[in-house]
């Protein structure tokens, strides 16, 4: 069976050879709050006299913070980024692949890493700005071992890892067709609290239409 370093390092997909490391990162935002229209006002001479017109403050809805939207299919990459001297170095490729941003609030990634290592994973979003969303994503990680005994239904060939936590803040560019933010990625043991891996970096993509 392969050492515990060796599944961290294929469940991630690095190929680094460095020590495991865990240094914890947080990324947050606060909601905006709601806008509203200044009232105006009209000074009208005549006979003497000045006249005021005032206009009804407007509240605008957080729906109306964008004219576009991040729902749709988009190719992605994380580049890792502020990891320091013990994690993988600033411009390693951590992973790529393509995601789909759903109109329910619900998101699906197909990883670029091998199918045996669990490249499908699923998470939720939310919009928590202008054009900014908030991303909270789950992946089921193995390490490929073709000597792995069969232990239940689905298993065989790998040995499971943990769950790894993505969680991604990105702003949609003002064209509506690409996105950038910061990415952590967070892998736990099987027990789901040991943290054996902590990297951050950044994320890009470029959406997919059907022309």
């Amino acid at each position: 069976m392969k050492t515990l370093f060796s599944a961290v390092a294929v469940s991630l997909g690095v190929g680094l050879l460095g020590a495991i490391f865990a240094a914890q990162a947080n990324a947050s935002c606060s909601n905006l709050g709601q806008k509203a229209a200044p009232s105006s006002w009209q000074q009208q001479f005549g006979q003497g006299q000045a006249r005021f017109i005032s206009a009804a403050f407007v509240q605008v809805s957080d729906q109306d913070w964008a004219s576009h939207s991040i729902v749709g299919l988009w190719k992605f990459k994380f580049v890792a980024n502020g990891n320091g001297p013990a994690g993988p170095p600033d411009g390693t490729p951590i992973d790529a692949g393509y995601v789909t941003w759903h109109g329910d609030g619900t998101e699906l990634m197909n990883s670029g890493r091998a199918p045996t290592t669990g490249d499908f994973c699923m998470g939720v979003w939310k919009q928590v700005g202008e054009s900014t969303y908030k991303l909270n994503h789950f992946a089921m990680a193995w390490a490929f071992d073709v000597n792995a005994p069969v232990t239940g239904p689905g298993t065989g060939g790998a040995d499971f890892v943990g769950p790894a936590n993505i969680r991604e803040l990105v702003i949609l560019g003002s064209s509506g067709n690409s996105y950038e933010g910061r990415f952590t990625l967070v892998q736990y043991a099987t027990d789901e609290t040991t943290v054996l891996a902590d990297i951050k970096g950044t994320v890009t993509a470029t959406r997919i239409t059907v022309d």
